[in-house]
């Protein structure tokens, strides 16, 4: 039986450690910048489109940071989602000050749609431009070039989508430590598996596509019914090798406030992990087999641990397991400065690990709800 456990944790040593190098790598070792990956000199309008309910302190500081953007030809779009709060007075008044930006406010949803998929479908719908900029309410974007940097293949490359990162604001605590961690994970993930030409979802907070496929395909056909995946399923579901790029640069980057709560953390993550059991089935297996085995390496190599006395086979399994620790790092350091132009990452194998436990309770409670909402 022991044999048969040293045997799983090599396996998943081995596994673990090839994705580190090959996949994530691309990103984080061997990409770089090129010069086609310069700012496009087409300058296609471009719609920036945000849903938002309840959003009034978020509008009021994203709204002038959008309108500054170093772009000559485009339009802010809020799609204004029967909010409660003075969001509709404010946006009313703000049409007068800004001649490109415009507001749709929703009455109602049908019973038959989710609430956000249906205001971003109103939106985009009678948005002026083909080239559609999203992002979330409580996002800003880093630099005045991240409508052109994130842009840039869909005007310029003949892409239909592109993908791009949404970071987080750094704050003190054990909480914030731990998003930071599962946010450069989830973009390592997706922005690495993009530079392989199979990418298998974007994030919200930072995604471009076009308007004219999004009606081709007739919005969000087949998705209506779910809470979740106006982003990440929308993407599964029609990204493909041709048609996609991702957008590596710190210029293009958005930033959003960070739960502040575990509650609101957990219900936050319990709505994207119900939408991941949605994906194709070839992406669940490009993600299940590593999160599968960095399961299996933390267990074996912790029952191992429990059953060993010499000190050869206790040094051999913490020797595995410090060099996993070093390549994560080199890996998740070299990947932020890549995405974000800063390198500082710190405790990764304390994190790992606990993402390890988050990742298993809250994903396996998130696959199986049936009952999360965006608002």
């Amino acid at each position: 039986m022991e044999e048969l456990v040293w045997m799983v944790f090599f396996l998943a040593f081995v596994v673990q450690l090839t994705y580190m190098l090959f996949v994530f790598g691309r990103l984080a070792f061997f990409h770089k910048r090129t010069s086609s990956e310069k700012l496009s000199d087409s300058l296609e309008g471009v719609t920036v489109l945000v849903a938002a309910r309840d959003e009034l302190e978020n509008l009021q500081k994203q709204l002038p940071v959008l309108m500054n953007q170093d772009y000559p030809n485009f339009e802010v779009l809020y799609v204004n989602d029967r909010s409660r709060d003075d969001s509709e007075d404010w946006l009313r008044e703000q049409e007068g000050t800004y001649p490109n930006l415009k507001t749709v406010h929703v009455r109602y949803t049908p019973d038959h749609v989710t609430s956000k998929k249906y205001a971003l479908t109103l939106g985009i719908k009678v948005a002026s431009h083909d080239v559609i900029l999203l992002t979330d309410a409580d996002c800003v974007p880093v630099s005045d070039q991240w409508i052109r940097r994130m842009t840039a293949p869909v005007r310029s490359k003949n892409k239909t989508f592109a993908l791009g990162h949404g970071a987080y604001l750094e704050q003190p605590g054990l909480l914030n430590k731990l998003i930071q961690f599962e946010t450069l994970l989830t973009a390592l993930y997706y922005i690495s598996f993009g530079l392989w030409r199979a990418p298998i979802m974007g994030v919200g907070r930072n995604l471009c596509y076009r308007r004219s496929f999004f009606m081709e395909k007739k919005a969000f056909k087949g998705l209506w019914h779910l809470v979740g995946g106006d982003d990440d399923l929308f993407v599964n579901k029609y990204a493909d090798k041709d048609n996609t790029a991702v957008v590596i640069h710190p210029e293009s980057i958005t930033v959003s406030m960070p739960k502040t709560s575990f509650r609101d953390f957990l219900i936050q993550k319990k709505r994207h992990f119900q939408a991941g059991k949605y994906y194709r089935l070839k992406d669940k297996l490009k993600l299940g087999i590593y999160t599968f085995t960095h399961l299996v390496f933390w267990v074996s190599g912790l029952a191992l641990l429990a059953t060993q006395r010499a000190w050869e086979p206790i040094a051999l399994i913490f020797g595995l397991v410090l060099l996993r620790a070093i390549v994560q790092y080199a890996i998740l350091r070299n990947a932020k400065m890549k995405l974000e132009g800063m390198g500082k990452v710190l405790w990764t194998m304390f994190f790992d690990f606990m993402y390890l436990i988050y990742f298993w309770t809250v994903g396996t409670k998130g696959y199986l709800s049936k009952t999360v909402k965006w608002k």
